[in-house]
């Protein structure tokens, strides 16, 4: 098993080669919800602020579950490119985005049983639930879009074009917050302003991501890919979901644990609600952060197990979870010295800014109690052992279930608490596999 210690330098440079871009591009992104939150709760409405926080929990939840359109996507082109296969690359965004347009287009169908369930799910209620409705109503549009995104930034990656997606991340919310400003503040559309916002800001990113692509001679030969026969083979298209089977079921599971945590939140009230949803998003904040060595690992510990070789392996393992160590250190303090001053800016009323600062002690451990789990998520996904993460994520999900239930009469304390173990538990059982798998996995060398 991969000792904690510090990796030498050439590993270290390594490892932020990949780590930092990948951080930028997550810190573009975390800027939609921030902007969200920060623009709602300028009107000093709890109800609003709380509505827009389950809405983007509901579309989070309805969306994230169909991420591994991205991920095989990304996974089948840099296959291809390897290979010098640009009719393997055409063919591939050709059946990626046939798929996402299908799901989009079952999404759109489903939308009138989709929103009622869903806010009965989360037990949303009152004015809560009328201004979740509206909110979800207007963003839901955009889902059909967020997965023909999700296409178009995996055969970027694929094609090593990520300056390319991190520019657009900047100019996507360069939008999304021009609008938030001017549609919540200026225009007092209030939950319609925010969500309108979004939609517009998905479909500009949309546009351009096409632009970006449509210059690569691979992508326009994707046109006459999608007219030949061969693109439509059972096996291909069987392959760009079989590759994320169990990274699907392990999304669901943390779709699970999100909706829970929405859940059990909005049982407090609108002003927990509002005080959770503005914790949650610097949890997000610190988390896209982490992140970045997620991806690292995915590469590094991919390239090592191809090459067979452990002591490459072992080093990976080691940089991200040093570096990420001392990231999540800085981000803790960063969260003590300022966490509840900057949680104070997402609302001007004065009780959810008091509720907040009781709990944002939860965001400042947050960091260090979960980084492990990213770094490690990384290392599984790199060597391809998703089964096991799968596993791994059903027996924390049960944890977290049982502390939810045994935690209950401590309230909201009791829900952070739980959300908390939640990641503690997942590291631990992700360490406990670890040894056997790279035993197994490197038998031979």
């Amino acid at each position: 098993m991969p000792r904690f210690s510090r990796p030498d330098t050439a590993q270290a440079r390594l490892l932020w080669s990949i780590a930092l871009p990948a951080m930028l591009t997550n810190l573009a992104t975390a800027l939609f919800g921030l902007a969200d939150m920060w623009a709602i709760g300028r009107l000093g409405d709890a109800p609003a602020q709380g509505a827009v926080e389950l809405g983007a929990k509901f579309m989070m939840a309805l969306l994230n579950v169909f991420n591994f359109l991205r991920t095989s996507t990304v996974a089948l082109t840099a296959q291809g490119a390897g290979r010098g296969d640009a009719q393997a690359q055409a063919a591939t965004l050709a059946r990626a985005m046939a798929v996402a347009l299908g799901i989009g287009t079952l999404l759109i169908a489903a939308m009138p049983l989709a929103i009622p369930l869903g806010l009965d799910l989360l037990d949303a209620k009152a004015a809560v639930r009328e201004s979740a409705q509206h909110y979800i109503a207007i963003r839901y549009w955009a889902a059909p879009l967020w997965l023909g995104n999700c296409v178009l930034v995996g055969w970027l990656i694929g094609q090593r074009l990520v300056r390319h997606i991190l520019v657009v991340e900047v100019a996507a919310n360069a939008v999304h917050i021009a609008l938030d400003l001017f549609l919540v503040l200026v225009m007092h559309w209030g939950v319609s302003g925010v969500a309108t916002a979004t939609l517009t800001s998905e479909g500009f990113k949309f546009l351009v991501l096409a632009v970006i692509v449509l210059n690569r001679p691979a992508a326009r030969a994707a046109f006459a890919a999608m007219r030949q026969r061969v693109t439509w083979r059972r096996a291909d298209l069987a392959a760009l979901f079989a590759l994320n089977r169990d990274l699907f079921l392990r999304t669901l599971l943390l779709t699970a644990v999100l909706l829970l945590f929405a859940r059990t939140g909005a049982q407090g009230g609108p002003v927990t609600l509002a005080a959770n949803g503005i914790l949650f998003q610097l949890f997000m904040l610190a988390t896209l952060i982490l992140d970045g060595f997620e991806s690292a690992a995915q590469v590094l510990c991919g390239e090592a197990l191809g090459a067979g070789e452990r002591s490459r392996f072992n080093a990976a393992v080691r940089a991200a979870l040093f570096w990420g160590g001392v990231t999540a250190l800085a981000l803790t303090l960063g969260y003590v010295l300022g966490g509840e001053a900057l949680a104070a800016r997402f609302s001007t009323d004065s009780a959810v800014i008091a509720r907040a600062a009781q709990f944002v002690p939860w965001v400042m451990v947050l960091p260090i109690a979960g980084y492990a789990s990213y770094v490690l998520d990384g290392v599984f996904v790199g060597a391809g052992w998703t089964r096991a993460m799968l596993g791994t994520m059903a027996v924390s999900m049960a944890i977290y279930g049982a502390l939810i239930w045994l935690l209950h009469p401590l309230g909201n304390a009791g829900l952070w608490t739980a959300f908390t173990l939640f990641f503690v538990a997942r590291a631990g059982s992700q360490l406990a596999v670890l040894p056997r798998k790279v035993r197994s996995s490197f038998s031979a060398s």
